[in-house]
């Protein structure tokens, strides 16, 4: 195989590494204070499961909902804005979940959370893409994720030792965080001006989704979310089934350790020698793959090696879909397609999670323990094959550069 022309040296700026480390404190953040949502009302106060599920449901939708329109404004007023005041709403709505002490009240803290979320998410990426050349875009992208996945580690052993200290002293010590990523934020990126185009705000979603290939690109994902949730549900359930409710700790440390320690040299090694639409289709059927796989295995070691084989597909996925989405982005509106590209996470989240337990539950009840991994397995193949379709028609970097010249 041909190698593919090799990036120049990538030299982070002070922009880009803010947007690193406020990364890693939002993820770190997170995950210190989500998964103890369910243990302090749960566990600690005897709550229906179903109840708190509904919370983090209804954050999850407000967030992604709310994405679709903060990558728009983003392009009519610049991320920065956006971006600092996400983390400042998102510290008073996990600030606000350690006092809630009824469900309604939860549940405003979690929309709140949410909002602050939907803030931030598309313009973060916006500033990404505005404050890296093209050729690095994909590197940048991996950098962030892999600070996003040493939040993910961190994150809930920092929350395990604070729930010592009681949740609401943990859930005020995870919205500080927010404070400080603001802070980095707010010393480090600069004010990136948005170009004067024809299309933004709501117009710039109208261009989004009037783009044939963006939107079949981000239509076509969805099943790849449907799957990415799974960790959180099916593959959770197999793992507690496997190997008692210890096994959630070894699950996420694999899945987000492999992801620090191999995402970045694997990418270099890829966009070498691979074209990013084909890296993101074997990505996609690696993880069906390995979902499928999980329905075989018999001791929690088989499965722990199902998923180093599903992460090493979800850690190339993010990069390339963010890559291939600032490229499909016309100048000027590079918030509204990430925005607009929300969709397809919220529609395969809020589905995955439904489906996940929905096919735990029926194979269960009808006998078929591979039913669900099978299932997966097939949905993977058959995003795979979408992407092939929806990707037909977009060119490579170069060739995007000189049509655009």
């Amino acid at each position: 195989m041909t190698a593919l022309p090799t990036p120049a040296p990538f030299r982070p700026s002070p922009a880009q590494l803010g947007l690193i480390a406020a990364n890693f404190l939002m993820w770190g953040g997170f995950f210190a204070v989500i998964p103890l949502v369910t243990v302090h009302f749960v566990d600690g106060l005897g709550w229906a499961a179903a109840s708190v599920g509904l919370v983090l449901g209804v954050r999850q939708l407000t967030q992604q909902g709310l994405t679709v329109f903060g990558g728009a404004w983003a392009d009519r007023i610049g991320p920065k804005p956006l971006i600092l005041a996400g983390c400042l709403i998102r510290t008073l709505g996990f600030t606000w979940m350690g006092f809630a002490d009824t469900l309604p009240v939860l549940l405003a803290a979690s929309v709140l959370a949410g909002v602050g979320g939907g803030l931030f998410d598309a313009p973060k990426n916006a500033a990404i893409t505005g404050v890296t050349a093209p050729e690095h875009r994909s590197r940048m992208f991996s950098l962030t994720s892999i600070s996003g996945n040493l939040g993910m580690v961190t994150g809930p052993l920092i929350g395990a030792s604070l729930i010592g200290l009681g949740f609401r002293t943990a859930a005020i010590s995870a919205g500080s965080v927010y404070l400080l990523a603001c802070a980095v934020l707010a010393a480090t990126l600069p004010h990136i001006r948005p170009e004067r185009t024809a299309a933004g705000g709501l117009a710039g979603l109208k261009a989004a989704a009037l783009d044939r290939r963006f939107r079949r690109f981000t239509l076509v994902l969805v099943g790849y979310f449907l799957l990415s949730t799974q960790l959180n549900v099916a593959v959770t359930l197999k793992a507690v089934a496997l190997a008692g409710p210890g096994a959630t700790g070894p699950l996420y440390g694999l899945s987000a350790g492999l992801a620090v320690v191999l995402q970045y040299p694997l990418l270099r090694f890829v966009e070498r020698r691979v074209r990013t639409r084909v890296a993101l289709v074997a990505a996609v059927l690696a993880v069906g793959l390995s979902l499928g796989l999980m329905g075989f295995a018999a001791t929690f070691g088989q499965l722990l090696a199902c998923v180093a084989l599903y992460s090493l597909g979800t850690m190339l996925v993010y990069p390339t879909q963010q890559t291939l989405t600032a490229r499909l982005a016309p100048p000027g509106l590079t918030g509204s397609y990430f925005g607009f590209s929300a969709i397809s996470l919220g529609l395969g989240g809020a589905v995955g999670n439904v489906v996940g337990g929905t096919l735990i539950d029926v194979s269960a009840r009808l006998g078929l323990p591979l039913l669900p991994w099978l299932t997966l397995m097939a949905v993977g193949g058959l995003t795979a094959l979408g992407l092939r379709w929806a990707l037909r028609e977009v060119p490579g970097r170069e060739g995007l550069e000189e049509a655009r010249a």
